[in-house]
């Protein structure tokens, strides 16, 4: 199946660069272009994209804003490009409901496996440096001591299985991944995402990996 992408980036060189290597692959369809936040959402309210490639930082309306404006009316799914590996902006905007980011620098098949993995929901935190940028803010206060508690409570709802399978999500491991880890079928692992993603009233796996890391879940024995 073809994946429709809207291409967002305030540099036009850049989105150049994107459509020419992307446009080329069978797998992939551009199907608009914008050079800015406001630009982005009109668009992905119109076009039916199936995955945005959204830049953080850019005029009139930024990526973050753009992000939380498109997941919040439940268009299409986002993918943040990033120059910098620990941005403020990119943790911003996978709280704002982003589904993953990747570095501009990464090799173009990286590129293609995220979005790919994007557009199917599975895997959206694999790389290290997602990681490692979402420890580094969780431990620098991003949360208040409030919402910590919480979901420190909100932990003993869940099974130990079921923490299993959330540690290994914050580890970047995919379904099938995680079901060879805890030998256990992958059908059964999506199960035990959805339930973990009902009882911690998460939106998607990003979210879970950030309470993966709030909490303290990653590390734990």
């Amino acid at each position: 199946m073809t994946i429709r992408l809207l291409l967002v980036d305030d540099q036009e060189m850049v989105r150049a660069g994107l459509r020419m290597v992307l446009g080329s692959r069978s797998e992939f369809d551009i199907v608009g272009e914008a050079e800015n936040g406001v630009t982005a959402v009109d668009l992905a309210r119109s076009m039916d994209a199936d995955v945005v490639l959204m830049d953080v930082r850019m005029p009139l309306m930024n990526g973050v804003e753009a992000t939380a404006a498109i997941c919040e009316s439940e268009g299409p799914r986002v993918l943040i490009l990033t120059t910098f590996d620990l941005d403020e902006y990119v943790y911003d905007a996978l709280r704002a409901g982003a589904s993953g980011f990747i570095l501009k620098e990464a090799p173009i098949e990286e590129l293609v496996s995220a979005i790919v993995h994007v557009h199917r929901g599975d895997a959206v935190v694999a790389p290290s440096t997602t990681r490692r940028l979402i420890e580094h803010f969780s431990t620098n206060g991003q949360e208040s001591s409030a919402q910590v508690e919480a979901q420190n409570c909100q932990v003993g709802m869940l099974s130990e299985r079921e923490i299993q399978v959330l540690k290994a999500l914050a580890q970047g491991m995919s379904n099938a991944e995680v079901a060879a880890e805890l030998f256990i079928a992958e059908n059964t692992v999506k199960t035990h995402v959805r339930r973990i993603l009902t009882k911690l009233d998460l939106r998607d796996r990003v979210q879970a990996v950030v309470f993966a890391y709030n909490t303290g879940i990653v590390g734990r024995r």
